[in-house]
């Protein structure tokens, strides 16, 4: 791994801004598309337009054949990163909001931290743990809405805890990469380009999305048929297709392999700030207090983590 530079740096801010924008379209399309519809159509329209650019990882029996060969290992990144990480954002989004979402999100540096520990064997600097504990500092500050005298009582609400699930997912999609399986490391692994990389990705992901999606339609047959078709949902579509997943996972790819899963995770807590001022202009729902002091934490434990 090698030291953060400007360059590295500027890969990593890319997809916090793209990703505030998803947690802003998933939420104003909460009453519109059902959680679960909604990801899985929006891989699938990726899946379209990745397919100009990675068609190759698919397209004679050899590659299919090596598709074959590390299904299980492709079948988990796949579940991790497109089925179930996304899902979960959009199922908080329905009882919660962007700001409080992407702040709850921060906790990701913790789990990237415990899943290295007690998986990889990747023991964290000092400095990791304190920037990490801030940043668990600044998710709890939301989730008591900055009256630390609730902490006691605290209740989560169905949202918050969906969110903590897909950091979860998140955080162990993201060692995945670090951390590839041996049949996807070195001079096993296929030479995809990363278009073709994310295709293969997209597909063992769709698996899950769409069975998630049909499970949710099956049980909520009367939300699907409510969908409500509009140029502005295609636009929203073609944002979510381009930027938070082509865009986005390409610039992340790029940073967790130059600095590593724990540090990327840190870039990932500037979410909440592009969160916040989208929320302003567009919800209406301007930060409060305790959102601006929870940041300054998170900010905080970017600046400390990246201490030696």
């Amino acid at each position: 791994m090698s030291r953060l530079t400007p360059k590295v740096a500027a890969l990593l801010v890319l997809p916090p801004l793209l990703w505030a924008g998803n947690a802003m379209v998933g939420r104003l399309l909460a009453d519109t598309v059902p959680p679960l519809l909604l990801n899985a159509m929006r891989w699938w329209a990726a899946l379209v337009l990745l397919l100009p650019l990675g068609w190759r990882a698919v397209a004679s029996a050899e590659r299919r054949a090596q598709l074959r060969a590390r299904w299980r290992p492709l079948a988990l990144l796949g579940l991790l990163g497109v089925g179930a990480y996304n899902a979960l954002q959009y199922l908080a989004l329905t009882t919660s909001t962007p700001i409080n979402v992407t702040l709850i999100a921060s906790s990701t540096p913790v789990w990237m931290l415990l899943i290295g520990a007690l998986v990889y064997g990747e023991h964290p600097r000092l400095a990791q743990v304190g920037g990490a504990l801030l940043s668990l500092a600044g998710v709890l500050l939301v989730l008591v809405r900055g009256d630390p005298a609730q902490l006691a009582g605290l209740r989560l609400v169905a949202g918050d805890l969906w969110m903590l699930l897909a950091s979860l997912s998140w955080a162990a999609y993201s060692w995945q990469l670090a951390r590839p399986h041996p049949s996807l490391a070195g001079a096993a692994r296929p030479d995809w380009s990363w278009a073709e990389f994310l295709l293969v990705q997209a597909l063992f992901g769709l698996v899950w999305a769409t069975a998630a999606a049909a499970g949710e339609t099956a049980l909520a047959p009367a939300a699907a048929q409510a969908v409500r078709w509009s140029p502005t949902l295609g636009l929203a579509l073609l944002f979510l297709a381009v930027g938070p997943s082509l865009l986005a996972y390409r610039c992340w790819g790029l940073g967790v392999a130059a600095v590593g899963p724990a540090m990327a995770g840190f870039f990932s807590n500037l979410t909440p700030l592009f969160a916040a001022l989208m929320s302003a202009a567009l919800l209406r729902q301007p930060p409060q207090a305790y959102h601006a002091l929870a940041f300054a934490l998170i900010v905080a434990g970017i600046v400390l983590s990246n201490r030696r």
